[in-house]
């Protein structure tokens, strides 16, 4: 696998340089610890230097745990908290550490901030957002970022990175919900100020190819992804082809060798293409369920 390693981004004001695909913890919420330590070497083999976990990713913490001493040093560590008071953030933190089994992370985020009230209740006085400053001011954690998902996230966004300073984002780019010009039209508008401010930019729900409607899921993303190797080859190359840093992986195991071989073979694609690709993908789908992989 040595010549199989994925392009790098700088991730804005961080500074560091994470590969294009990052290996989303919730990859591993239902595998065992031997089949979790496979995906794991897989995205290792490719290169993959940004790890990024949550609470609710089942057991994502304790399968990666194991693997903190070896690689903890060589990668950028993400984490976040849905708890939107301070004294419950702190908590959560505090949990977080001791089931992932280390005492610092690179990146500490607020955890699907995904309209005004929740941007107003994590950012008051008492809120979620003055846990991570303390956090950030102990050496708990370098910097500091939001997340989000759903229609009002750009708008959100927009106006959390006007309130605070934060280091990153992380928000669903894709396919399907380009098709929707409005939400295109303000996702890019806070695309360009992250741009303007140096925020680093994680995409999530890369393969989206729509919501599950009335079928029967049979695999485990919030969505019904894109599951041919074409076309996650097309639905990862348009995505990286926008104003993004990294890409989250898909959270179903089975798509992860074919996930991590899009990334390996990026080709940039042109402005053109894209809208060609984009109007093929407004298809009589729901809308992907709003989760945050």
């Amino acid at each position: 696998m040595e010549d199989c390693i994925l392009e790098k981004r700088r991730l804005g004001k961080t500074n560091h340089y994470s590969t294009v695909i990052s290996l989303g913890a919730y990859v591993l919420k239902y595998l065992s610890q031997n089949d979790a330590d496979e995906a794991i070497q897989l995205c290792l083999d490719y290169g993959i230097n940004h790890i990024d976990v949550a609470p609710k990713y089942g057991e994502a913490m304790e399968r990666l745990a194991p693997w903190m001493p070896k690689i903890k040093e060589d990668i950028f560590l993400g984490t976040k908290t849905r708890m939107r008071s301070r004294d419950e953030a702190l908590k959560d933190i505090e949990l977080i550490m001791n089931r992932l089994e280390v005492d610092s992370f690179d990146l500490l985020q607020l955890h699907s901030v995904i309209d005004l009230p929740s941007l107003d209740e994590v950012s008051a006085k008492d809120g979620a957002l003055n846990a991570l400053i303390e956090m950030k001011d102990q050496g708990v954690a370098k910097y500091l970022g939001i997340t989000g998902h759903g229609p009002k996230v750009a708008n959100t966004h927009i106006e959390a990175l006007n309130r605070f300073d934060f280091d990153t984002i992380m928000i669903p780019v894709n396919l399907r919900m380009y098709s929707d010009e409005e939400y295109k039209f303000n996702m890019e508008k806070l695309l360009s100020l992250c741009k303007e401010k140096d925020v680093g930019v994680q995409a999530i729900k890369m393969l989206a190819r729509g919501g599950w409607g009335e079928s029967t899921p049979d695999c485990t993303t919030w969505y019904d992804p894109y599951r041919e190797q074409n076309e996650i080859d097309q639905a990862i190359w348009w995505q990286l082809s926008q104003k993004i840093d990294t890409s989250m992986t898909c959270g179903e195991p089975l798509l992860l060798d074919k996930v991590l071989s899009a990334g390996f073979r990026f080709k940039s694609i042109s402005e053109e293409e894209q809208e060609v690709i984009i109007n093929s993908a407004a298809i009589s789908k729901p809308e992907p369920l709003l989760g945050i992989i």
